[in-house]
Formats: C-alpha cells, sequence, structure tokens
C-alpha cells in the first residue's frame, strides 16, 4: 500500500482585538473546502488556523477594559474558535500565539536570527499606524494617513532590533522567477514586485520597547519581539520546528502546500515571510493566496461603521452550510465580494431551496412512489438522457481542475448548473406522464436512476463546500461506499424525501432581523423625558470634563457607541452614547467631553454605562459638546 501524500494548509491567524465577522471567517471556510477536497482526493491533510495575541493594541484594549491582556486574549479567542466551529470547519490544530511553546521557540527564532547578524539594534524614527501595528515612511503614507487602513498616523522614535530584509531582496526576486505559482492570483504578485521589491526594501522592525504584551526578546528584556517574527512563525512553531531540533511532524509537513490569506496582508506573507525562513534556512512555502475581501454592499466591512455581520449569528439563523455556500459562492478569485441580509436570502432561495432542494426532494419522492424506492442502471437510449449523463461528466471533470486551482465561486456555479440541467431533465422527460404509460416503465426507471445517478454526484461534489447537506444526500440515496465516489453507481435504493433547505420567507426574515437590530438599540425603561425640576434638583448633578481615550462600536447597536473615559479619578469611566450616527471612534478619541458623573449606571445593549456625555440635537444631525481647552476632570456649574 502507498504512502498518502501530504497536504499542509493554513489560514491567516486571526487577531484578537475583536470578535471576527463574517469577511474574517472567509479564510477559514475557504480553508476547509480545499482541506475537505484534498482528503476526498486521497491526502493526508492538516489544517492549521489560529490567534494572533500580541501587540500594543490588545495591551491598550485590556487597560479599557479594566482587565489583563491575557484575560482580554483568553476571551477573544474563545470567540474565534466558537466561530469557526459554528461554521462546521475541519482544522487539525488551532494555535495560539500565547501558548508557552510557541512562545519558547519564537525567543530562539529571535536568537538565531540575531547570532547570524540577520537582526540588528538601531532605532526606529517615522511613521505608526497603531491599528494595523505598522511602521511606514513618509513616502509610503497616501495622503498623509496608513496606506492600509486610511487611519491618522503618529509620529514614533524608539530604539529598535532591525531584520536585514534588503540583504535577501535579490535571492527572494529569483524565487519569484523560478517559482511562478508562488503567489496567486496573478495581480499580486505584481503589487509586491512592483510596489515594495523594485523600489528597494528597507530593514524591518522586528521589537518594540513601548509596550509590554509580547514575546520578550531573551537578551533584551526593555524590548518585547513585534508581531511579524511573533505571528508569521506559527505556521512552522505548530507543527513542531525547533532551532534546537525540529519534530518529525514537522519534517514530514514543511514546507507548507498553502497558505490562505486575505489580500491586505500579502506583503507580510511574500515578503517578510519568506525572508525569515531564509534567514533560519528553511524551505518557503509552495504557494501563497491572497484572496479578496467580503464587503457589505459597497464598503468594507468595518465596526466603526456600523455595518458589521457575524457568521455565527448568520450560521444559527439560516445553517452552517448555508453560510459557507454563500461565502464561497460569491467570492470571485480576484475581486472583492459582496454581502446583505437581501441577497443572502435571495441566493439560499434561488440556489440552495429551489435548484438543489427541490430536485433531490421530488426525484425521491418519485422513486419512492413509482418503484418503491429501488431502480437500477441501464443504457439509455435516448438522445436526453445521453445529453445529462455528457453534463454530469464534464461538470466533474470542471470541477476538479477548478478545485485544484482554488476557484471555489466557480466551483459553485459549476456543480448548480448541473442541478438546473437535471431540473430542466425533468421537465424534458415528464415522469408522471411516463408512469401513466405501462409499456413505457423501463424508460421511466433509466430516467429516475439517471437523476438519482446526477444527484450522487453533486453530492460528492458539494461534500468540501456544504458538508452536512451533502451528508443528507447520500443518506437519502442510501449511499454508504466512499470508495469510488466519482464511479457510477449500479442501483439505488432510496429512503424517504427529506427537505435540505426549506425555502425562506424574505419579507418575514427581513422583518425579523430588522426588530432585533430595533431591539438592541433600545434605551432601557428607566430612561424617560425629564419633568421640570428646582435649582435644588439641579444642584444634585455632578458635570465634570472627561477625555475619550477609547471608543468602539456595541455590536448589534446601530446607534450606540461604547466610550471609555478618563474624568480624573483613579479609574476610568464606561459610557455607553447614542452618537453612532453620527461620530466614527476616530472622531472622538483624544477629545474632552463633558459627562454626568453622577448618573445611576443602566446597561445598555450589554455594556455598563456610568454616566452620559452631553450632546444637542441639532437640525443636521447630533452634536457633541467638545471642551478640549478645558482640563480633565474639571467640573462644570
Amino acid at each position: 500500500m502507498c504512502e498518502k501524500k501530504k497536504f499542509y494548509i493554513t489560514t491567516a491567524i486571526a487577531y484578537t482585538s475583536r470578535k471576527p465577522h463574517i469577511g474574517n471567517a472567509y479564510d477559514i471556510v475557504l480553508a476547509d473546502m480545499i482541506a475537505r477536497y484534498k482528503r476526498q482526493q486521497g491526502y493526508e491533510v492538516f489544517l492549521q488556523t489560529g490567534s494572533d495575541e500580541h501587540g500594543q493594541k490588545i495591551e491598550e484594549y485590556a487597560k479599557a477594559a479594566g482587565i489583563s491582556p491575557k484575560e482580554y486574549v483568553d476571551g477573544v479567542s474563545g470567540q474565534i474558535k466558537a466561530v469557526w466551529d459554528s461554521l462546521n470547519t475541519s482544522y487539525d490544530k488551532f494555535i495560539r500565539t500565547t501558548d508557552a511553546d510557541h512562545e519558547a521557540v519564537i525567543q530562539k527564532i529571535f536568537q538565531k536570527l540575531y547570532d547570524k547578524g540577520d537582526i540588528y539594534k538601531s532605532e526606529y524614527e517615522g511613521k505608526y499606524c497603531v491599528p494595523c501595528e505598522s511602521f511606514f515612511t513618509a513616502s509610503q503614507l497616501v495622503d498623509g494617513k496608513c496606506p492600509d487602513c486610511g487611519r491618522e498616523v503618529t509620529d514614533a522614535k524608539e530604539e529598535a532590533y532591525f531584520l536585514r530584509l534588503s540583504k535577501y531582496q535579490d535571492r527572494l526576486i529569483r524565487y519569484y522567477e523560478e517559482n511562478p505559482d508562488f503567489i496567486k492570483p496573478e495581480s499580486r504578485k505584481n503589487e509586491m514586485i512592483n510596489n515594495f521589491l523594485k523600489p528597494g526594501l528597507e530593514d524591518l522592525c522586528v521589537s518594540r520597547s513601548s509596550f509590554t504584551w509580547g514575546v520578550p526578546v531573551p537578551f533584551d528584556g526593555k524590548h518585547v519581539i513585534y508581531v511579524w517574527i511573533d505571528a508569521l512563525s506559527n505556521y512552522i512553531t505548530g507543527i513542531g520546528y525547533d532551532p534546537d531540533g525540529s519534530t518529525e511532524q514537522f519534517k514530514a509537513l514543511w514546507p507548507a502546500d498553502l497558505h490562505v490569506i486575505g489580500k491586505d496582508i500579502v506583503r507580510f506573507h511574500t515578503i517578510y515571510w519568506p525572508i525569515i525562513l531564509m534567514a533560519l534556512d528553511l524551505p518557503l512555502p509552495k504557494q501563497v493566496l491572497g484572496h479578496p475581501w467580503l464587503l457589505v454592499g459597497e464598503d468594507k466591512m468595518s465596526k466603526s461603521r456600523g455595518n458589521v455581520i457575524y457568521a455565527d449569528d448568520m450560521a444559527a439563523r439560516f445553517g452552517s452550510d448555508a453560510v459557507r455556500y454563500y461565502l464561497l459562492s460569491e467570492m470571485p478569485f480576484a475581486q472583492d465580494g459582496t454581502i446583505t441580509y437581501e441577497s443572502f436570502i435571495a441566493k439560499y432561495n434561488t440556489d440552495l431551496a429551489n435548484t438543489l432542494g427541490n430536485l433531490v426532494n421530488r426525484s425521491v419522492a418519485m422513486t419512492g412512489k413509482y418503484f418503491g424506492g429501488k431502480v437500477q442502471k441501464s443504457n439509455p437510449t435516448d438522445e436526453t438522457s445521453r445529453e445529462l449523463l455528457a453534463a454530469a461528466e464534464q461538470t466533474v471533470a470542471r470541477y476538479h481542475e477548478l478545485m485544484e486551482n482554488y476557484r471555489n465561486a466557480d466551483v459553485c456555479d459549476a456543480v448548480m448548473n448541473l442541478a438546473r440541467r437535471c431540473n430542466k431533465y425533468i421537465d424534458e422527460t415528464a415522469p408522471w406522464a411516463l408512469a401513466k404509460d405501462e409499456e413505457k416503465r423501463a424508460e421511466l426507471e433509466n430516467v429516475l436512476y439517471n437523476l438519482l445517478e446526477c444527484i450522487r454526484l453533486l453530492g460528492v461534489m458539494l461534500k468540501p463546500i456544504t458538508p452536512i447537506s451533502a451528508a443528507g444526500i447520500m443518506e437519502q440515496l442510501g449511499c454508504q461506499n466512499e470508495e469510488e465516489i466519482f464511479g457510477a453507481q449500479e442501483r439505488y435504493t432510496v429512503g424517504s424525501p427529506v427537505p435540505l433547505f426549506a425555502r425562506l420567507d424574505a419579507e418575514k426574515v427581513l422583518a425579523e432581523i430588522a426588530a432585533e437590530q430595533e431591539k438592541a438599540e433600545e434605551p432601557p425603561e428607566n430612561v424617560t423625558t425629564l419633568a421640570e425640576i428646582s435649582i435644588e434638583d439641579f444642584a444634585k448633578i455632578e458635570l465634570k470634563t472627561a477625555k475619550v481615550i477609547a471608543c468602539e462600536p456595541i455590536p448589534k447597536a446601530k446607534k450606540l457607541l461604547k466610550l471609555t473615559l478618563d474624568d480624573g479619578s483613579a479609574t476610568e469611566r464606561t459610557v455607553a452614547s447614542g452618537i453612532a450616527a453620527a461620530y466614527t471612534p476616530e472622531d472622538l478619541i483624544g477629545h474632552t467631553v463633558v459627562v454626568v458623573a453622577n448618573l445611576k449606571p443602566a446597561k445598555l445593549c450589554g455594556v455598563e454605562s456610568a454616566g452620559m456625555i452631553l450632546a444637542a440635537d441639532c437640525e443636521n444631525g447630533v452634536k457633541v459638546l467638545f471642551a478640549d481647552d478645558i482640563p480633565v476632570g474639571s467640573k462644570v456649574r
């Protein structure tokens, strides 16, 4: 018996700043589809995913929440894992960059690169984007802002260690030339060459000394190892790499066959990561797939825009298979995909309920009605049946070709086209009419066998995409044998028809979603219009100035923002304010506001709000009363 071929596939590890939205979940769904397909083809597959848990942003979020960074990332990492699980993903390992074994090896990697002279100590001075945790030169900025996220950058100057990217630039260019499929799609490779390699690489800052939440540099306690070495190296630490002696698993799996990542981090995976590996004398991954983004309508998904959709919420409402199918069918290979509740429901009804679900249901039902659930193969003599079986054979060949090239949207389209062809075949052959003529019984059995055979092939091809409904198809067809999944089956003994996808009432579902969103934004019951008060009553109100040190949207609450305030007291104050329609978090952070400091705390959408900031209802919207020229903690009289 020959040994199985290995296939090691990874996703980018999700950053533990906040719960991942449905666009973030595309990584793991795409990787899981590829992993399931490779297993189907007989490969020994290892799929690794995980969470990226260090950095300045985490340290700041934890401080604002009043908990330790480890407590903070424990919570968010758990959310990430729960979202991945809600989508029925079959990962083999979930690595965390706070895992003790990962941190220990990261220190060894840093030490090895330093000892080789590929890391050296110097000083960084330039522009820094906190949300992206990236340094930029002035020439790399776009309109003076971060080229990746468009946010404001700050001046930064600090002692740091640097990785000699420039030393390996020519070698990396040669690798691109010798391995033309290293970066997919082709457009991503052209971006890397034209935007970064041709202008010349600058050495990369790989340590920070302005915060402490990270893996300490082993020989310099003032520094922590920066994200690029820490996070990127998970792909090798997770399978047992160690500079002092790697495991057999590492030796068997590395180099990775495929890194699945978003297009926004292609630079880190195709420039920084290959150079780190070159410096470690390790082979490079075989391929990096930089997929596009999932947009909400025309916009990038963002908590500050209030347009975030969560995958686990969608899976709970519509089922994991429906969410997987939408993501995989709506994301082109090189262009961004889109999602709205309206488009999701429309595709669900059209493809899953009507085209696929209806086909399976009526084919199984007719087999049970006309033949007691049992039909067997015959040689079709009519042209219509031969055309159907030829279309099925062509679809299977196309399926393999597309899957090997990770063209998931095209795969879904090809599979659904075969389902549509089967529905047309039913209309063409009219089994209900054939059933009325006893002399056409053999012809009727042939029609039903052909339908069941095509449906079986649909189930096989859908297994990596919608594994639960694919298993449901096989169960209804009475298929247990997984050995010859693409070979023709001689006979079928079907079970009772069970609907795969119930058609959705779009108007009703959208109304339910709107009602849930509106309810999430409702103020507490004890908030009412104020009556007239006396001067004595007014004297009971404590107004203070407070600086906004952090701000973020509140999930499922379009109108609310969560503000963390410094009012000059020993502890920070959290306030939920209904100003999200007028302000983004970036508009507020750093400004001084006036807060009602002795208001009884109230829970708004899960956030305990200890106060209220003063704002005015104007003709053109809400306006916050800023007091930037007044010291923090001042009493307002």
